[in-house]
């Protein structure tokens, strides 16, 4: 019976190795693979998700001392601290740049040094925008404090509101996109997609005071431009209402597609405003709205059912 039952076995794992060889075969079929195998010599050419993460907690330590980052700061030790982590950021910011670089040259028609002296040239001009973004990080940290009676501090806002976050981010992406990083931008806005449930393409422009409350389900796209002192509640969408196509049929890529919003524009939960279209300044667009026409200053796009206060 011993015998018997070793011969099955012997059988049975005969026929597994021939099934797991044949799909192994399928897989690896190189016409299979066109346009979604990623090719690569001599180490990695990716960027590193954990270094990016790594990398956002050094941005958050620097631009927020004392609330991000694993050291207590004071005015005597503030200014190491936050030398360290901008050393920190710097030589991490420049390694992913330069894989960005590889990875958009996998050919290697570049040579290596340049990519190499671009990565540096633009980490640091990264580096001496940090005071910037930290100075309208502060205004949108204001921002989400006075628009939101629930809020009861800064310190609050700073640690625990998903939009601060999802701006961290942001900020720091659209910096990198706007010098042509290829890739870390879009990692950097998506990995905050998934911690926050925002959305907010690196190209979108978006001015000062600007402020998600709750935030869960907003989508800002590429080419949206917005203003100064900006509201947006939860379940928000600022896209694209058509995608003009080529004369193969596909989308042309580059135009711009989503709306415009001034200055002091509200947007209430669940409306959706979609095209190139101008939102004027001090407009109100109430909850649940679908618009798809410019609205001129001072205008309130409400439903039937709602009053206009």
């Amino acid at each position: 019976m011993l015998k018997n039952d070793g011969k099955a076995a012997s059988i049975s794992s005969q026929v597994e190795s021939g099934k797991l060889a044949d799909v192994v075969s399928r897989l690896s079929a190189w016409s299979s693979l066109e346009g979604i195998c990623l090719q690569g010599e001599g180490g990695a050419v990716l960027p590193s998700g954990e270094s990016l993460q790594e990398l956002v907690g050094l941005l958050r330590a620097i631009l927020f001392p004392g609330y991000y980052g694993r050291s207590k700061v004071d005015r005597q030790t503030v200014s190491f601290h936050i030398g360290v982590n901008v050393e920190r950021f710097e030589k991490l910011l420049r390694e992913q740049i330069l894989a960005g670089f590889r990875f958009d040259s996998p050919c290697g028609c570049t040579e290596e040094t340049n990519l190499r002296d671009r990565a540096s040239d633009l980490s640091w001009r990264v580096v001496e925008r940090l005071p910037a973004l930290r100075k309208i990080l502060s205004t949108d940290v204001k921002a989400a404090y006075e628009g939101d009676p629930a809020a009861v501090s800064y310190g609050e806002v700073i640690l625990c509101y998903p939009v601060l976050k999802a701006l961290t981010n942001y900020r720091l992406a659209h910096e990198l996109y706007v010098l042509g990083v290829p890739l870390i931008p879009r990692m950097l806005t998506e990995m905050a997609h998934s911690e926050t449930g925002i959305d907010i393409h690196p190209g979108a422009s978006i001015g000062e005071y600007f402020s998600i409350d709750h935030g869960t389900g907003v989508v800002i796209g590429a080419t949206c431009v917005i203003g100064n002192h900006v509201k947006l509640y939860q379940g928000v969408t600022l896209g694209a209402k058509s995608f003009p196509l080529d004369e193969d049929g596909r989308p042309i890529k580059g135009i711009p597609r989503h709306p415009i919003l001034g200055d002091r524009v509200i947007v209430y939960a669940n409306a959706t405003i979609l095209g190139r279209i101008k939102i004027g300044d001090d407009c109100v667009v109430g909850a649940n709205v679908w618009v798809t026409e410019d609205l001129e200053e001072k205008t309130k796009k409400l439903k039937i059912s709602q009053i206009e206060n």
